[in-house]
């Protein structure tokens, strides 16, 4: 039986607001308008609840809530509300001599209805996710799959788990695992993708997640009263749910998560033809050279780690790499900043947010153990099972072999590696999969060229961490294993607009040589044509190929 979602399922709802779509309600320009106007009074007048439904998910403080989220999220529509006269109007292009007379535009046109799905460390705001969900599927699982059972402890998400691939038949995705590790994110509610499809002219349909519970809740419940619900729909629900929604017929899918369930998505969006963006992950590396403001390098670094969801963000540096002289200084300054920001006892600060559930907090702990970091940790380890918090912990010195070197840590786990020239670096980050961001802290001008043009990245940022993010007038996406497509400001609105190309001519100005029957003259006319010759042009137009062929 499928699932429902008020009385309808999933193909009845996906029905309904493709009508909605045909209806032309969402093509209007001040229907779009309104939207947006009505999700920043929202934001405005529920701030106090959205703080606090993030903060009984993450035990996120309000000021990170509000500075990485809610006023991000606010000044998305703003952006929006402000640039949107703009972004509709058709785009005037040139024409090519061939042509002439003519006009050419690109006129922006919704897709129709989109299927946004993305994850839960950023609930509101939905800018980053969890890539790093190590999961070993359990007896139970495997059994069902008749795989036999698992080896190792099940630290299995409510994610799209095993129900997705059994129920949408992608069961060869996990055979080609080769193992009983894999990694699933939840989807969850994300703004900024919605603020670009709404402003794009679409229906939207969003999938949140049960990992935070308490936001999605929100947004099921509040969402509504203030958008056109007609044509917005925010659906829960879990992996029964989310699969049944992915076997349905969608005209733009966006999935923020990791690179296996992107597999899962992209094989569900293909039966269809479905265009889809993802926006995944990987290790975002952070190269730290000896020449620089170590006191104010280190204060961004603690900030772009542990200030970011204690690390549970896509964009958060996930390694260090630094030269073996300079390492011992790195770590005493970060050190120093750890302990301005968040105490002698960091378990205890309000600034740290929590990792989300026991299964991340088991996944994270089982990196720690790896014997290959035995030893390695230079700074912090602590963990409080109880309240599901870790410690700021730095590691030095681990081996690119370690467990917490070949996925994402997703965590608030830095580990350091070191070299013996900084140049070793790039062939370090360039043996991995292409992250989503990457960053390099140097006034070497030669050694910041050498990072842009050799390092592959979704995003960079030199002497600071996750700021790129804030730029509106820079694209967001991944590259690779990192996902594809980008939105953000009005690469959003372009992410759900089809660019549909319209020329235009009128019935004047015949050139005799483009019909038929084809002669050798003709031929070298259109070649003058295309070659930008306006000889053959002007013949065409006193049709001397006409007078001299009969």
């Amino acid at each position: 039986m499928g699932s429902e979602y008020e009385g309808r399922s999933a193909a009845e709802v996906v029905a309904g607001m493709k009508e909605r779509f045909a209806s032309g309600k969402t093509r209007i320009f001040q229907w779009r308008v309104a939207q947006l106007k009505a999700i920043v009074r929202m934001i405005d007048e529920k701030e106090d609840e959205i703080a606090a439904a993030i903060y009984e998910d993450l035990a996120k403080s309000r000021t990170e809530a509000c500075l990485q989220e809610i006023a991000l999220a606010k000044d998305a529509c703003l952006f929006t509300l402000k640039k949107l006269k703009h972004w509709v109007k058709p785009q005037k292009v040139s024409t090519s001599i061939l042509t002439f007379p003519s006009t050419a535009q690109i006129v922006p046109e919704p897709f129709g209805v989109i299927l946004i799905i993305s994850a839960w460390n950023y609930p509101f705001y939905g800018q980053r996710h969890p890539c790093g969900d190590n999961v070993n599927v359990g007896k139970v699982a495997m059994e069902s799959l008749a795989f036999g059972s698992s080896t190792q402890p099940c630290y299995a998400t409510n994610d799209i788990l095993v129900a997705v691939v059994i129920q949408t038949c992608f069961v060869a995705y996990i055979m080609d695992f080769g193992t009983y590790q894999y990694y699933f994110s939840s989807p969850v509610l994300s703004i900024e993708p919605v603020i670009g499809a709404i402003a794009a002219g679409n229906t939207v349909v969003l999938k949140p997640s049960e990992v935070a519970p308490s936001t999605s809740s929100f947004f099921a419940k509040v969402l509504p009263k203030y958008v056109d619900n007609s044509c917005i729909r925010v659906l829960e629900g879990s992996a029964s749910e989310t699969s049944e929604l992915l076997e349905q017929k969608w005209d733009k899918i966006m999935y923020t998560g990791n690179p296996r369930v992107a597999r899962i998505v992209m094989a569900a969006a293909a039966k269809h033809l479905t265009p889809v963006i993802l926006e995944l992950g990987g290790k975002c590396p952070l190269i730290v050279d000896s020449n620089i403001d170590l006191k104010v390098a280190a204060k961004r670094i603690v900030v772009g780690k542990w200030g970011s969801n204690s690390g549970q963000a896509c964009i958060a540096p996930d390694y260090i790499i630094t030269t073996k002289s300079f390492a011992a200084k790195l770590v005493d300054a970060l050190k120093i900043a750890l302990q301005k920001f968040y105490g002698k006892d960091p378990l205890q600060s309000t600034d740290l947010s929590r990792i989300v559930n026991i299964r991340h907090f088991a996944r994270l702990r089982n990196l720690l153990e790896d014997e290959k970091v035995s030893g390695k940790i230079v700074y912090g380890g602590l963990q409080d099972e109880k309240d599901l918090k870790i410690a700021p912990t730095i590691l030095l010195d681990v081996p690119c072999d370690a467990l917490m070197m070949e996925e994402e840590i997703f965590g608030p786990l830095l580990p350091i590696v070191t070299v013996d020239d900084l140049g070793q670096s790039f062939d370090i980050i360039n043996s991995k999969e292409k992250p989503l961001a990457a960053y390099l802290f140097t006034r070497d001008q030669r050694l910041e060229e050498n990072f842009v043009k050799t390092v592959s990245a979704g995003g960079m940022l030199i002497n600071d961490t996750i700021l790129q993010f804030t730029n509106r007038h820079l694209p967001f996406g991944g590259v690779g294993e990192s996902g594809m497509g980008f939105y953000h400001g009005k690469f959003s609105f372009d992410a759900f607009s089809h660019k549909k190309a319209v020329l235009r001519r009128c019935f004047i100005v015949e050139i005799p040589m483009r019909y038929p029957p084809y002669t050798p003259q003709k031929q070298k006319v259109v070649r003058g044509l295309m070659s930008g010759n306006v000889l053959p042009l002007l013949h065409a137009l006193i049709r001397w190929p006409n007078r001299r062929n009969g």
